[in-house]
C-alpha cells in the first residue's frame, strides 16, 4: 500500500514537473516495463530492437510527449501503446527498401490468440479507431500492454463486465478486418 501511494505521489510530482520524479517514477516500473517489452518482443521475427531497445525508445517518447497520466495504469496504458508504435515503426524502417517483406508477426499470450501479423494488425487498429477509438484503445492495452480485464478497467473507467464485452467485441472485429484487408493501392 505504501509503494502505491509514494507511486502516486511521484506520478503527481512528474505532472508538476520534476524530472527527478519522473527519473524515480520510471525507475520503479522498470521491472513491469521490460515485462511488457519482453512479451511483445518474444515471439517477434526479424527483429533487431532487445526488451532494453523497447523499453528505452517507449520511454523516450514518453518524456517528450509529457502526456497528462491519471495513475500508474495509465501510465503503463500508455507506453504500452509507445511500444507498439516503436515496433511498427521498427518493422516499416526495416522493410522500407526491400521488395519481398519479411512478415513481423506479434505472439500474444490471450486465451483464443495466437501470432498475428504485426502490419495486418496495425491496419486493423487504425481502421477500427476511426469508427470506435474507445475498442482500438483495449486493443492496443491488451495485445500491447498485456494488461488484464480489470488494468483496462481502471484505465478506461468502465466496469470489468463492460471492458469484457467490448474486448469480445472488439476482438471479433480486428480478426474480421485482418481476414479481410483492404487492398493495397
Amino acid at each position: 500500500m505504501a509503494q502505491r501511494i509514494e507511486t502516486a505521489e511521484l506520478l503527481t510530482d512528474w505532472r508538476a514537473g520534476d524530472t527527478s520524479s519522473r527519473d524515480a517514477l520510471i525507475a520503479r516500473l522498470l521491472p513491469e516495463l521490460e515485462q511488457i517489452a519482453a512479451s511483445r518482443l518474444r515471439s517477434e521475427r526479424h527483429s533487431s530492437l532487445s526488451t532494453n531497445d523497447l523499453v528505452n525508445e517507449a520511454v523516450l517518447r514518453i518524456v517528450k510527449i509529457e502526456p497528462l497520466m491519471q495513475n500508474r495504469a495509465h501510465l503503463l496504458a500508455l507506453i504500452s501503446k509507445l511500444m507498439r508504435n516503436v515496433l511498427i515503426d521498427n518493422a516499416r524502417a526495416r522493410n522500407a527498401n526491400k521488395r519481398d517483406h519479411d512478415k513481423v508477426e506479434l505472439q500474444t499470450r490471450l486465451e483464443g490468440v495466437g501470432s498475428v501479423d504485426l502490419h495486418e494488425l496495425d491496419s486493423a487498429l487504425i481502421r477500427l479507431g476511426v469508427i470506435d477509438a474507445g475498442l482500438a484503445d483495449i486493443v492496443e492495452m491488451r495485445f500491447f500492454g498485456g494488461m488484464t480485464v480489470s488494468e483496462v478497467a481502471e484505465v478506461t473507467g468502465l466496469s470489468e463486465p463492460t471492458v469484457k464485452r467490448r474486448w469480445q467485441s472488439a476482438r471479433a472485429w480486428i480478426a474480421d478486418a485482418m481476414a479481410n484487408p483492404l487492398p493495397q493501392s
